[in-house]
């Protein structure tokens, strides 16, 4: 039998969370889907705006388009700027949805800038995040209605 404490810290997880240092859980997801639907990343050999052939397989690469490095660099995020001791994007494939979320040099770059602007805070439980009102409104406005899952 599973307490009151390890049950509001699974649905927690499941939510929102880091993934090392990027976002996951439904809220990850939800983000990455709405890059791709508002033509920021694009699948390579998938039509802009839809997902590939097997979302969850571990063959997919995602490129940044011109529109999202446009778009990303006034939401503050300096697309030439990111470290290229890793790839840019990346994604990982979300262990509770089975669907990606954004990974990479660009993950953690958008990550670190949702916290900058008090979108997310750190939850009561390790790697847990909270999404904001203002992280919603601000979500919703910048990457579009998909993203304001939780």
């Amino acid at each position: 039998m599973r307490s009151l404490n390890a049950d509001t810290r699974a649905k927690a997880l499941l939510r929102a969370r880091l993934c090392y240092d990027h976002l996951a859980g439904r809220l990850g997801v939800a983000v990455m889907d709405a890059l791709r639907d508002e033509g920021f990343l694009a699948a390579e050999g998938a039509p802009p705006g839809e997902a590939p052939p097997g979302d969850a397989a571990g063959d997919t690469a995602y490129v940044l388009t011109p529109h999202g490095h446009r778009e990303l660099g006034r939401f503050g995020v300096d697309t030439d700027r990111l470290p290229r001791r890793r790839a840019t994007v990346r994604y990982c494939v979300d262990w509770a949805e089975q669907r990606h979320h954004l990974a990479g040099s660009l993950g953690a770059a958008l990550t670190a800038r949702m916290f900058a602007l008090e979108w997310l805070r750190h939850g009561k439980y390790r790697r847990v995040v909270r999404l904001t009102e203002a992280g919603r409104a601000g979500l919703a406005s910048t990457f579009g209605p998909n993203s304001q899952l939780c």
